[in-house]
């Protein structure tokens, strides 16, 4: 056996399934798509066995990008959690025969609670087919697997067939990345999308700042103390005068100033950049690896000191630009 070439093959018809779907696409998606879309409760997927297993991901990116849904495992459901379908859902049924046992038992309780049935299958002439209120009857095609009986191309086709009814969704919904990043706060992707500054700065007591009249050694003690590596030069209304650094103070010393004969407008830098905020955590990510710098101070409206910002608590929280 080529094991290459026999993996080829399992490729070549699983392809092949998918191009036959795709080419037979018709007003039935389209009906489909349009019943999601209305949809005025849940979409609920159900599926047993490997369909039961392609339903729990086709839920999972249909409620990932805006429509709200779950799976409903059909066994579980003859055992009390039909009582999760109301009359505004929609179920989504899959069974490429079309009879699958657990599937069949439920839809007539499905039908007496008023939920719409949309079918997924393979027969057209099956019992899920003929009590659907709308079905996609899938072309025929080979099943990758050597006896033609593991669900492998049917699987596949079910599979991108979600996909397509999630994505298209989506879109009508104007689903956008802001959204996205909303039903993902825990994935880097989202974190990104949602994560403002404000959520990540150093405030209050944690943060360094000193009055524009403070002594350097005022300075050296806040640096010391707070260990942020930047101290904020702040006038009597709290707004940003300049920022003095560590390195800063390195540079001093490696000229052999006496640091203490200096003032601290001699050291600070007066046009530090900095950032509002209310922005995003990874614009600010992006701005201190442009300038070169890992942290900056936090402004409001009206330029006064509300925080500092590190490249690392940005980092670290798993943004990474």
């Amino acid at each position: 056996m080529d094991k290459l070439e026999e993996a080829r093959r399992v490729f070549d018809i699983e392809i092949e399934a998918l191009q036959k779907m795709r080419e037979s696409l018709d007003e039935t998606f389209v009906r489909i798509l349009d019943e999601i879309v209305a949809c005025q409760g849940k979409v609920i997927v159900t599926g047993m066995g490997k369909p039961g297993h392609v339903g729990t991901k086709i839920a999972a990116t249909l409620a990932s990008l805006g429509t709200s849904s779950f799976f409903l495992h059909p066994a579980e459901a003859m055992h009390g959690d039909l009582g999760m379908v109301t009359a505004n859902d929609l179920v989504i049924a899959i069974s490429y025969s079309g009879e699958s046992e657990e599937i069949i038992k439920i839809l007539p309780n499905i039908k007496i609670i008023g939920a719409k049935i949309i079918g997924i299958t393979g027969n057209g002439n099956s019992t899920l087919a003929l009590n659907s209120d709308l079905v996609q009857v899938f072309p025929k095609f080979r099943e990758a697997c050597y006896l033609g009986l593991a669900p492998t191309s049917s699987t596949t086709v079910e599979l991108c067939y979600g996909d397509a009814l999630a994505v298209v969704a989506s879109g009508i919904y104007g689903f956008k990345d802001a959204d996205f990043g909303k039903f993902h706060p825990a994935g880097a992707l989202g974190k990104k999308l949602i994560l403002r500054v404000e959520d990540l700065m150093t405030t209050g007591e944690k943060n360094a700042v000193v009055p524009s009249d403070a002594t350097l050694k005022d300075v050296i003690l806040e640096l010391s103390k707070k260990g942020l590596g930047i101290v904020s030069i702040v006038d009597e209304e709290n707004r940003l005068r300049g920022v003095i650094t560590d390195g800063d103070l390195r540079g001093q010393l490696l000229k052999g100033v006496d640091i203490y004969s200096l003032s601290v407008d001699d050291i600070m830098s007066k046009h530090p950049f900095t950032i509002r905020e209310n922005r995003l955590a990874v614009e600010a990510l992006n701005l201190l690896k442009k300038r070169n710098i890992s942290y900056m101070p936090v402004l409001d409206a009206e330029r006064r000191v509300v925080g500092t910002i590190r490249m690392k608590d940005i980092v670290n929280i798993g943004i990474v630009g």
